[in-house]
């Protein structure tokens, strides 16, 4: 099995979050929750609760952004 960029996600605060997605991002964001609770043998994630984390991670992995944050005062 692959492994995948998201471990474990941790109980967290709630936080209300309105976006919109297309239909296809959407399904491939369930098929990820899916996946993600088999290979942490923990409960499948409703896909509101994958989404800080992994907006997080782009985050912290995008070197330009990381780039660009250090040279803004």
């Amino acid at each position: 099995m692959s492994k995948l960029k998201l471990g474990v996600i941790e109980s967290d605060k709630p936080v209300n979050v309105s976006a919109r997605f297309p239909a296809d991002v959407y399904r491939d964001l369930e098929a990820y929750a899916e996946v993600l609770a088999k290979e942490t043998r923990q409960p499948q994630l409703p896909v509101r609760k994958l989404l800080v984390p992994i907006v997080v991670h782009f985050l912290t992995t995008d070197r330009g952004f990381s780039k660009a944050r250090r040279r803004t005062p």
